[in-house]
This record gives C-alpha cells, structure tokens and sequence, in this order.
C-alpha cells in the first residue's frame, strides 16, 4: 500500500500562497460591491442619548447607514456552536448602550472606503456617560457597575476530586499564590474581513475567514430573520485565526447593510480595528493554594479563576469550562478544585485562542510549581516525575481513563535534550547578564468528546479516473487540516494525496462540521477522513470483485487485485466507469464520523534566558520542547505547529499583553507597539516528538495544534524568575 501517513507534505494551497495567487476575502470583488466602514464606540461604558446619521446619509455615495435605530434588537451569543446550545444571549449587532472601546455604534455602506470613512465622521452621537470597572475583582466588589443582569459573574463553573480538607490537612507546606495574565492578541496577518450579498430571490451569502461556517449561518438566520436555505457562509482563503476567527464579529454588520442596499458588501479591518474591536484571549487573575508533602508529592491543589470575558458573554463559559478539564489530566493530585468564574467588564470580548482556558490555568500552576521546587529546594524536574501522570493514569475528576498519556516521557526526554543537569552547573552570571533555567509542562484535549456532540460529516466522491473529491466542512487557517484529511483519504486508497482534492467549509456544498476549535484537526477530523474512505474503499472492493470474478481482493497502490491470483487486477478508474456503465451509478460516500473519546495531548517545554537585571532585557537563548502526539501523520506540518506555537508562547511568557489607560482605551493597538517576538528575537530551538499511538486516533494520531503553546510561557517566565531569584507572579516577566 502506497504510505502517505508519516511523510511530509506541504499544505495543499503552499504554492498560491508564496506565488500570492491565493485570493483572500480583501482580494475579492463583486459587481456592484459597496464598502463598509464601522463607527466604534470612544467611550468605555455609556447610553446612547441621541444619533444623527443625516449627514452621512446625504453625502454623495452613500447608499445606508445603519446603527441601533433602523436594526433589530435580536440578542445572540457570537460563540453558539450548534442549533440548540444554550449560553447567555447578551450581544446585539448595534446596541444603544456601549460597553467597551471598540463596541458598534454604527456602519457606512458607499462607493469606496474614502467614501465611508468621511461619512462615519459625519455621525453625531451624544452620550451619558455611565460608570466603567476594567479590572475582574473590582468588578465583583459591592457596588461595581453591572453590564448585564444583576451579577457581573456570567456563571460559576466548579470541577473537584477528592477531599481538599484532608489533603491539606495532611500537606506538610501548604503555599498561596495569586497570579496574573493578561489579555492578548491573536496576531494573525489576515485581520478581520467579510463580504456579503443579499440577493434578489432573498438569499443570504457571507465570504468570511472564519473557522466555524455553520454556526455562522444559525447565528445569521436568527440575526437577520432568514431560514436556513436562504443563508449561505463560505470560509474563502484565511491568513491565520489561532481562534480570533471562531466568532461572529462583523459578519451581520455586512450582511444587514447588504439586505439595506441590496448590494454587494465589503468590509475590511485595519489591524487598530482588529484589535480593539473583535476578540482578545480572556485575561486572569487565579489564586492558587497548594499543599505538599516534604518529598514534594502534592496532595492538594484550590484553583479558583477569575476570567475576564469583557464586554458581552461570547466564550465565557466555553473557555471557562474547557479550562476546567485540563487541570485534572496533568497530575496524580488525588485532592482538587477548580472554581471558574468568567467576569463582565468594559473591556473588548475575548473569546477563543490557541489554549482556549490551558495558557491562563497552566501559566499559573506552572509558576507555582517552580516557586515550590525552590521553596522546598527540590530539582524541579524531580518535582514533576513525582506527581505528574503515568500512562496508565486516570483523570481523577471522572475516574476514567487517560489513554497513552506520556507526558512523564516528555519532561525525561526534554530534560536530556536541553541537558538540564549540565546546563544547572553553569555559571549564574556572564558579562553582568543572569543566566536562568525553566521549565513547564501542558496539556489539552482532541475534541469536545463528553461536553456536546463531536462530530463530523463528509461526502467523498470517486472520480472515473480514479482521482478522489473530498467535500469537507473543515476549516484550514494556514495549518494544515484539509492537506491532513487527504492524506488519510490517499492512505487509505492508496493514492497520492495529490490525486484528492478538496472543496471546504461551504455551508450549501458540505455536509455539516462542529467546527474547528478545541484541537479537533487530526483526532475528529482525520478520524472522520479515515472512516469515508474506508467506507469507499469496502464499496470499490465489491464492485471490483464482481468484475474479476472473485470473492477476495486487495486494494493496492490504487489498484484491486485478486487475492487467489495477483496477475488479474483493475484500477480504480476501471471499477468508477464500470459503476456508471453497469450500475448507473457514481461512488459518492456521505458519512458522519462521531469521536469515540476525549484523549489528551502532552508537552514539556526547557527555556534558559539571559536576564540584564539593569535594563531589564530578556535574551531567550535555548528552548527546548518534546510533545506526545501519538503517530506523526505530516512530519513538516508537525514541526511548523510546534515551532509556531513555542514563538505564541514566548511572547505570553515575556513580552505581549494588551495595555488599557484608565478610560479602558487600549494603547498599544499596532503591531510597532504590541510587543510580539520578531524573528531576531527567536531562540535556538529544539523539538521532538513522543511517537506512542493513542488508540482512539487514526493510525494513531493526536494533536499538537494548541498543546504546542501553551508550556512555552511559563517555562520562560520561571528561567527568568530563576535568573532574579525572584518569584513574579504577574505575567509577561518585567524585571523593570
């Protein structure tokens, strides 16, 4: 059989996108295409007590305005998932009441963007100003302005296992801890972009770049009144997301000044609307209590989580409860408790990124463990063998199993290659520079088994040349999911994966996906690629085995054989033109593949950093990261995963968060002031891979999408600590 799975392969649009053929949503044009321009609320917290849109209107080539008073007051939650999913219902497309700096007051449909953007200046607004809270515990005090309802506290989530009392009763340390991270920006290049166009007969269709097509569509329906049928969501090219594409954000703003003008729309972000207007990953403040015997064996742990979800609800409770989860995988902790609770303030949404809750509860409990290895004067690798999970382990919160968990051989194998025994006999200091060493471990799941239903729909059809098409709700962001599905496709049909083309992510030509979120790629996706196949495959073997007379075949390198004589075979085009000829028929397979299990992705992450204790610069000089990903399906793609997200991770630990002035007025809104890690800034890095197949995954596989980003912060931020001999508990490290 042809091997695809193992090999690497570039991602199938790799060569319109260096050529810069590939057409994204910013490159598209439709006849008669209007632009749109938004009116962003200045103001953190405040009633709308009058609008003029008059002006706007009267200027040569503006063809609708819209704001709160010429659109319906319909609340939704931009991160729904599925038809029935119940979460707080607290967004309108334009509200008279703005709660954060960057909320919709308004939007311009004209003749160029010139065009809008003068008549987005033309509006006046008058407003009241109402009382504004930034900051998560102060949004909790009594008397804290409310945002919605009568609690600022969108829900409490508690997970536990075990008996906390007795565990800390038992502890022989027992340490406190209270630790910040901050909001941030996704940084994807491709900023936020839609077109829509509201035909004639009454049909609705959106090209946006966005990583959940069908949810879009029940949220576009509900917004704009329509049924299903007469809506239609198209992922077109997407120049990266890492989650800030999972929700609704100016979609129904171009498809209600669509319906308006019954014109085509367009809209496209700059990056200071980008950031200020559409989703940021949830700051956090967690306490952590954690009790431990002298040997460093933990036997209690009181996480409680204050997550900051802005603005509107959105992904409070699906952050908040993922996060929950994944704390339970990672240690033999017999006694734990999580408490999340997402918090409104009149900050921007946030809402899903690459962690989705793991970077927040990981950086913490990662710090503390450091913290505790110096405390108790343990190696901290030590600290780690002793307490995290063996292969056979079980998440303690449902006793069940966690499959081929190897994160143990990960710290072990992480440990050698960054020589961290050499490296602690170095010396502390070097030309007034501090060496510091650290590390972490995380973890994050393959899917949404057990929360709601994780499943996939494919149609794949075989073509009378015996090339394959794969009609996939799949949305590939620059990662690789589709090249992924072909190659499990191509395996099993042994075929080049360049004979299996895909169409994707369009809601009126695939049949329905959950989406792409929660490291779904491989583990669901694939799965469900695998499974169509095989199901294909079974149906080319009977046809082939009326056609040679026989009742045993294989199917090999694209060919049927006969078993009992290998000399007699037929190609897959020969059973495809047969199938048309004899049976009048096409091979179309429709299959839905539903996850079987909710396994867990590992990592270990080593840093050494050079700290200048004077300047307070930060020179990140080694990383080193190991991760058990089950079987490596596409080597190249693995690696450029991992190695993504240990740069994703590094500005976490040490240089990027999102900065508000006392009016909730985000200050560094450009990429010149927002401190990502350039390609200068980049360290020597080394990965690896734990090759052990995970049993539920296709031939074994296992995601490393998220998992890849989330130890890299909190193991350069404990080289630093290490380094200052100082134990910060605010995240990005400052010495300064």
């Amino acid at each position: 059989m042809t091997k695809i799975v193992g090999t690497s392969l570039p991602i199938k649009d790799a060569r319109e996108k260096v050529t810069g053929e590939l057409r994204y949503v910013a490159d598209m044009k439709l006849q008669h295409m209007l632009y749109a321009k938004i009116l962003f609320s200045d103001r953190a917290h405040a009633k709308i007590t009058s609008i003029d849109t008059s002006a706007a209107e009267a200027l040569a080539g503006v063809h609708g305005v819209l704001c709160y008073k010429n659109t319906n007051q319909i609340k939704y939650n931009s991160a729904l998932r599925f038809y029935e999913h119940k979460i707080p219902e607290t967004e309108t497309v334009f509200t008279d009441t703005v709660r954060f700096v960057g909320d919709r007051v308004a939007a311009v449909a004209a003749e160029s963007e010139a065009i809008a953007e003068a008549a987005i200046k033309l509006i006046k607004v008058s407003y009241e100003d109402l009382p504004a809270v930034f900051d998560v515990e102060a949004a909790i005090a009594e008397g804290a302005p409310i945002l919605h309802g009568e609690s600022n506290i969108v829900s409490t989530i508690t997970a536990a296992a075990g008996d906390l009392e007795t565990g800390f009763a038992m502890s022989d340390h027992v340490f406190e801890d209270r630790y910040e991270v901050p909001a941030i920006h996704h940084g994807a290049i491709e900023t936020h972009a839609a077109i829509a166009d509201y035909s004639r007969s009454g049909k609705l269709t959106v090209w946006s770049p966005n990583q959940n097509t069908f949810a879009f569509r029940i949220l576009l329906s509900r917004i704009l009144e329509l049924p299903f049928h007469k809506v239609r969501t198209i992922r077109p090219a997407m120049g990266g997301s890492f989650g800030g594409k999972l929700e609704l954000t100016i979609e129904p703003v171009v498809a209600l000044l669509a319906k308006l003008t019954a014109r085509p729309v367009k809209l496209v972000l700059t990056r200071r609307e980008t950031m200020a207007s559409t989703r940021t990953r949830h700051g956090a403040v967690v306490y952590l209590k954690t009790g431990v015997k002298n040997d460093g064996e933990i036997l209690a742990q009181d996480m409680t989580v204050l997550l900051n979800t802005g603005a509107y609800a959105a992904s409070a409770l699906n952050v908040m409860g993922a996060a929950s989860h994944k704390v339970f995988k990672v240690y033999k902790t017999p006694n734990m408790r999580l408490i999340g609770k997402p918090i409104y303030t009149n900050l921007p949404i946030a809402g899903a990124m690459r962690g989705y809750g793991s970077p927040q509860v990981f950086a913490a409990q990662q710090a503390q463990m450091f913290r505790i290895a110096h405390e108790l004067r343990l190696d901290p690798v030590e600290l780690q063998l002793k307490n995290v999970v063996d292969i056979d382990g079980i998440d303690q919160r449902f006793g069940k199993p966690l499959g081929n968990a190897r994160l143990k051989e990960c710290v072990k194998r992480a440990a050698i290659e960054f020589d961290w025994a050499g490296k602690n006999l170095l010396a502390k200091e070097e030309n007034g520079w501090k060496r510091g060493l650290g590390m972490a471990i995380g973890a994050h799941g393959n899917g949404v088994f057990g929360a709601h239903r994780d499943t996939t729909s494919l149609i794949l059809k075989l073509n009378e040349d015996g090339t394959a098409t794969l009609l996939t709700g799949a949305h590939d962001m620059g990662n690789g999911s589709t090249t992924m599905q072909t190659m499990m496709v191509a395996e099993v049909l042994g075929i080049q994966a360049c004979d299996v083309e895909t169409l994707e992510a369009d809601t009126d030509a695939c049949a329905w996906n959950l989406g792409d979120y929660a490291s779904r790629g491989v583990f669901v996706e694939g799965a469900a690629a695998k499974q169509i196949a095989e199901k294909l495959a079974e149906e080319v073997k009977a046809e082939a085995a009326e056609m040679l007379g026989c009742t045993e075949v294989e199917l090999v390198a694209g060919m049927v054989i006969n078993s009992a004589n290998k000399e007699e075979s037929v190609t897959l085009s020969d059973i495809a033109v047969h199938y048309q000829q004899t049976k009048q028929k096409e091979f179309t397979i429709t299959d839905t593949y539903a996850s079987q299990a909710g396994m867990t992705s590992y990592g270990a992450h080593f840093a050494e950093v050079l700290v200048n204790p004077t300047s307070g610069e930060v020179k990140v000089i080694e990383l080193v990261a190991i991760h058990d990903v089950g079987t490596v399906v596409n080597p190249q793609s693995l690696a450029g995963q991992l190695e993504g997200g240990l740069h994703m991770g590094l500005g976490y630990g040490l240089s990027e968060k999102m900065e508000f002035d006392d009016k909730g007025k985000l200050i560094n809104n450009t990429l010149r002031r927002y401190k990502m890690f350039k390609t200068t800034d980049m360290p020597k890095i080394k990965i690896g891979f734990i090759e052990e197949p995970e049993l539920h995954g296709p031939y074994g596989a296992k995601s490393i999408g998220e998992c890849a980003t989330v130890p890299t912060g909190p193991a350069v931020f404990n080289a630093v600590c290490d380094a200052m001999g100082i134990a910060y508990h605010s995240f990005p490290a400052k010495i300064k």
